[in-house]
C-alpha cells in the first residue's frame, strides 16, 4: 500500500489547485471561478499523470530496479501533481503584485470617472454602475459610461500613472465593444 497515493492525491490536489488558481491565480485574473479552476486543474493534474509519469517512472526505475513498473508510476504520478501545485502556488505568489496593482489601477481609474461624472457630466451620474473601462496600456484606461443616448456614451481615456489618476476626454462616443471595430487604439 505504499504506492497507493496517486488517485488520493490527484483528486485532493485538483480541488486544491482550482482553488489555489481561482485565489491566487498566476495570470491575469484567473480562470473566473472555482468550477473553471478545478476543470483546469484537472487537465493539467491529469496530462502530469498520463502524459508525464510513465516517462519519468521509467527514468526512476533505471535507477531503483527493484521497483515494479506500477509502483514507479505511482511515484512519479504523485510527485509530478505535488510539483504542478508548489509551481502554481508559486507562481501565484510571484503574480500577486501584478494583481495587485492591476486592482489598485482599477479602483483609482473608477474614482477619476466618478468625480468627473459627478462634477462636469451629471446626466450620466445614471450610468455609472454600468461603467465599462478597458486597458490601452500598462497604466492607460479607456473607460464609458452610458448616457441618456444609447449610441453617445461618455468616454474618457484615464491614466493611473499619476496621482490623482489624469483624466482626458475621447471624442469617440463609441463604447468600448465596438472601439476597436472603429479603428480605435490597438
Amino acid at each position: 500500500m505504499r504506492g497507493a497515493w496517486l488517485w488520493p492525491s490527484f483528486v485532493a490536489l485538483t480541488l486544491a489547485d482550482g482553488i489555489l488558481l481561482t485565489r491566487l491565480p498566476f495570470y491575469g485574473d484567473g480562470p473566473g471561478g472555482v468550477v473553471p479552476g478545478v476543470l483546469l486543474a484537472g487537465f493539467a493534474n491529469l496530462f502530469c499523470v498520463a502524459v508525464l509519469a510513465p516517462f519519468v517512472g521509467r527514468r526512476l526505475r533505471r535507477r531503483r530496479p527493484d521497483l515494479p513498473k506500477l509502483i514507479a508510476d505511482d511515484y512519479a504520478g504523485t510527485a509530478l501533481v505535488c510539483l504542478l501545485a508548489a509551481g502554481l502556488l508559486t507562481a501565484g505568489l510571484l503574480h500577486r503584485p501584478a494583481v495587485r496593482e492591476e486592482q489598485a489601477d482599477r479602483r483609482a481609474q473608477f474614482a477619476a470617472v466618478q468625480g468627473y461624472v459627478s462634477t462636469q457630466a451629471p446626466e450620466y451620474r445614471h450610468g455609472l454602475g454600468l461603467a465599462d473601462a478597458m486597458r490601452l496600456k500598462s497604466d492607460l484606461y479607456r473607460t464609458c459610461v452610458p448616457g441618456p443616448d444609447p449610441k453617445r456614451w461618455l468616454c474618457l481615456f484615464v491614466e493611473t500613472d499619476q496621482h490623482p489618476a489624469g483624466l482626458s476626454l475621447d471624442s469617440d462616443r463609441a463604447p468600448n465593444d465596438t472601439y476597436r471595430i472603429h479603428g480605435g487604439f490597438n
